[in-house]
């Protein structure tokens, strides 16, 4: 049997197809090309820039069914989710759009019909909102015999739309269902959708937003060149209005899913509603967040899908769910969703084992970490007070992994609140100690001075995939980001050519260099951007006579650069193809770089390869060369090629005509960047590392070409000179290191023992006190040592630390082994407590590029490079240093 979900979605498609509306599939939950915005929030993100006039599109109507989140900024729904039954972070919006073609009559008369007429529901239950002063909406709505009194009009408050702080935004009318009396929850005799005050009452189904203006950085609001509609409508609140049930969780949407956490939870006579939703809500988030490539992490999308996940396990814990959950979840949206997102099935295996993961990694801490909140809750009632403080705040997500939204939860329901000033100040301060925290910016006015050329109709015809160099003519000029006439050698440029040769910087793929010549006149060209759609712009320098606009020129790429990027391009599908034949389909692309040296791909796996996956995948990608496949590309609809299994990237952007790059039935992605003929041209692929960059994103650095023999040279030369000093052949040399090392560690269990011959250690401990440096009375002992186990460098200090103590000295040791670059630090007990030898080594190793801390009276660390050893003691040594470090 058809749920009524299901038939809300095929009837809405059927309902604007018809009205020659294009049926767009839903975007990513990563917005393409947008760094405003965590995630899409609303049906029209993907049509942004064509609001904008920036990116035209084959059709001016569309429709669609988007998944959406809504978590942060402008837009967050998260405290509301539990409580209440209408409110989701994770929610599908059906919507339609006009670019310019109907505007507000048609889009009122739309809305009207699909609802009254094939959705059936009574318009005697609906009332309208429209912004005071829109007459044209209003009367749109009279025309349509809409009585007076269910017309209201409201202040922007309610009836303004903005996307974000910036962009598209216009007048709004939304379509609001009447409940009943019976449902009102705020006891006022006069209750209407005027009160704006959150009555259960009224449900808003619909909003209708009317794109006039785009809101600018500078508080200003343009013009759109081309007004259009933007509607949403929630799927979920549909649901729940068609099947007459005032709560979405109690719809077929979520039935299967309430029913599966019910079956986890031990029968109570307790209500768990709020739990209930928590779980369903947090659980279909969790699974679509994934399945777009976004894993648990730190900062960012990750630090979110971390926060809903972590929720979700405290408000299960508060219902006596204490065995992993969330895998089971994620099977049961999988099962319910996958025949309208058959992306879901593929990556089943990695959704589970991603949420068991998150799931054990936060239990450890859990159970810790709610009892010390308990005990920050009773200090602050104790006290009389109302607010937990930034800094406990803070150190519950330091220490426990409590995300603050979280903290604020338990806050909220124990009557109190949370210090959010305190707690942004201390975690701003970690970043900084740590790294810039990540940003996400707004189009700059770059941008801006681009997508004006593209209004005036100016384009660049790209030539590139056939030719290297072409003839061309220079449209436009700037100069320290003004529009000029001309330029004259010298001048720092930025050029738009009509056509060109360049490839844009674009998917990874750097940008072309070389050079633009006329008679008398020569550009060199650094770099090569896109900053608007259909407009290339050449950076670069002027190097002879002077360029002007209308000049007609010879664009020419470097030809041999652009051949060692397109070897590094090829190889990247290969590798990421080779990548999920081994570990599976969710291995997708998380990032990448195609340079002329080298590649960089960033792929989604929660564990680092082995040294046999590794091998496994690098002889997987180089029998693919060697085989000497073809490389075809060919330009076909987007639906074309998803039906050909072409895969596309999350978080990039893809037009109604898309590239297909096909590696003769290996690989096939969607992709616009620049490719070999055949896979024998790239050479050799060589893996020089792999890394985790986040939680769940793993980093693999390969060489090709011309790359991979330079690196192969520079390996046989280092083996070389390694044979040289061991004495022996290059294929000894192995064995040798063996016996070195072993010998090393000989040394070292000498020295914990104190039996290193020839009273070596009395020796070094004499030495470094002798050496010792004085800073305000307390004498610094600094100095390499041969050991390199932390356990012989510990018991080295001790002495030292010991030999101080006997004289009554207040004193910091700090060793670092020469060998390993393992540094370890103490400090006597007369030392005063305001020298903290955790911070001293934290800042003299981050100051090498390593890492370490500890406690005020003992420390440890390391250094990448052990052979910057004697930096670091020098730097330890130096009194300005440690003057400023004990005085932080």
């Amino acid at each position: 049997m058809t749920t009524t979900w299901v038939q809300a979605i095929d009837e809405f498609p059927e309902s604007f197809g018809g009205r020659g509306h294009t049926i767009v599939p839903s975007s990513s939950l990563v917005p393409a090309s947008d760094p405003t915005l965590l995630f899409t929030n609303a049906g029209m993100v993907q049509f942004k820039e064509t609001f904008l006039g920036l990116e035209p599109r084959p059709y001016t109507r569309a429709a669609t069914l988007q998944k959406c989140m809504r978590v942060q900024g402008k837009h967050n729904d998260l405290e509301n989710v539990g409580p209440s039954p209408i409110h989701h972070t994770f929610f599908f919006m059906l919507g339609n759009f006009s670019f310019g073609d109907y505007f507000k009559g048609e889009a009122i008369a739309y809305a009207w019909e699909l609802m009254t007429r094939q959705y059936r529901v009574d318009p005697d239950r609906l009332v309208i909102t429209v912004l005071q002063g829109d007459q044209e909406a209003e009367l749109a709505w009279r025309k349509l015999s809409v009585p007076d009194s269910r017309i209201l009009r409201m202040t922007e408050k309610t009836n303004f739309w903005m996307m974000g702080d910036l962009g598209p935004c216009g007048p709004t009318s939304e379509l609001h269902f009447d409940w009943g009396p019976d449902h009102c929850s705020c006891g006022r005799p006069d209750c209407s959708v005027a009160l704006d005050n959150g009555c259960l009452r009224w449900l808003e189904a619909w909003n209708l937003v009317f794109m006039e203006f785009d809101q600018r950085a500078d508080g200003t609001r343009a013009r759109l060149p081309k007004p259009g509609v933007d509607t949403g409508m929630g799927l979920e609140r549909m649901t729940s209005i068609l099947e007459g049930v005032p709560d979405n969780y109690r719809t077929d949407l979520f039935a299967p899913l309430i029913t599966r956490v019910r079956s986890l939870m031990r029968p109570q006579e307790t209500n768990h509603t709020v739990v209930e939703r928590v779980l369903a809500d947090h659980g279909r988030a969790m699974t679509f967040l994934m399945a777009d490539g976004i894993v648990p992490g730190n900062e960012g999308r990750g630090y979110v899908l971390r926060m809903i996940m972590r929720r979700a396990m405290r408000f299960a814990r508060s219902a006596g769910l204490t065995q992993p959950f969330l895998g089971e979840l994620a099977g049961v949206v999988i099962d319910q969703m996958n025949a309208t997102y058959p992306e879901l099935e593929p990556q089943r295996r990695f959704l589970a084992e991603a949420a068991r993961a998150e799931e054990e990694r936060f239990a450890q801490t859990l159970s810790n970490g709610l009892e010390r909140l308990e005990e920050i809750i009773a200090g602050v009632r104790a006290r009389g007070g109302q607010m937990i403080s930034g800094d406990d705040a803070f150190r519950l997500y330091d220490t426990y992994g409590f995300p603050v939204e979280m903290t604020r939860d338990v806050a909220r329901e124990q009557g109190l609140t949370i210090d959010e000033a305190g707690f942004t100040a201390a975690m701003a301060s970690q970043r900084e100690r740590a790294r810039a925290a990540q940003t996400f910016t707004a189009t700059g006015a770059s941008d801006q001075r681009f997508a004006a050329l593209s209004n005036e109709g100016i384009a660049t015809e790209f030539v590139g995939y056939r030719k290297v160099r072409s003839r061309a003519k220079v449209v436009a000029l700037f100069v320290d980001g003004r529009h000029v006439d001309e330029a004259p050698a010298g001048s720092e440029v930025e050029v738009v050519l009509d056509r060109t040769p360049f490839y844009a910087e674009a998917g990874g793929q750097v940008g072309d260099t070389g050079r633009l010549r006329a008679s008398r006149v020569e550009v060199e060209v650094l770099d090569t951007r896109r900053p608007t759609s259909g407009v290339t712009v050449h950076r670069g320098r002027v190097t002879r006579g002077r360029i002007r606009e209308g000049l007609p020129v010879t664009a020419e790429i470097d030809a041999d650069r652009r051949e060692d990027i397109m070897r590094n391009h090829t190889a990247t599908h290969l590798l990421h193809r080779a990548l999920q034949e081994l570990l599976g389909e969710h291995a997708r692309q998380a990032g990448s770089l195609v340079a002329p040296d080298r590649l960089r791909f960033d792929f989604v796996h929660l564990s680092p390869l082995t040294d046999e996956q590794g091998e496994t995948i690098e002889r997987r990608v180089n029998e693919k060369v060697l085989e000497d496949l073809p490389v075809q590309t060919r330009s076909m609809s987007y639906d074309e090629a998803s039906k050909l299994g072409a895969m596309a990237l999350f978080g990039e952007k893809y037009g109604e005509r898309v590239r297909v790059v096909s590696i003769d039935g290996y690989s096939r992605e969607l992709c616009g960047g620049t490719h070999l003929k055949r896979t024998g041209q790239i050479g050799l692929f060589k893996v020089t590392s792999e890394t985790g960059v986040a939680a769940g994103v793993r980093r693999i650095e390969a060489v090709t070409g011309r790359g991979a023999y330079a690196l192969l040279r520079t390996y046989e030369s280092t083996l070389r000179q390694l044979a040289e000093q061991l004495r022996a052949s290059p294929d000894e040399v192995p064995e040798r290191v063996r016996r070195l090392a072993e010998r090393i560690r000989d040394l070292e269990r000498q020295v914990r023992s104190g039996t290193v011959a020839g009273d070596g250690r009395e020796e070094i401990i004499s030495r470094a006190v002798e050496n010792a440096v004085d800073v305000n009375g307390t004498r610094f002992v600094v100095t390499d040592v041969p050991a390199g186990g932390a356990d012989a460098i510990r018991s080295l200090a001790d002495q030292i630390r010991d030999r101080l103590d006997q004289r009554g000295q207040p004193g910091v040791v700090v060793l670092v082994s020469a060998a390993t670059g393992q540094v370890v630090a103490t400090r006597t007990r007369k030392t005063p407590t305001e020298v903290d030898v955790g911070r001293l080594v934290r800042a003299l190793t981050e100051a090498f590029g390593g890492s370490g801390g500890g406690r005020p009276e003992f420390a440890q660390g390391g250094l990448k490079d052990g052979g910057r050893a004697r930096e670091l003691v020098t730097k330890a040594r130096d009194r300005t240093f440690l003057k400023e470090v004990l005085r932080s």
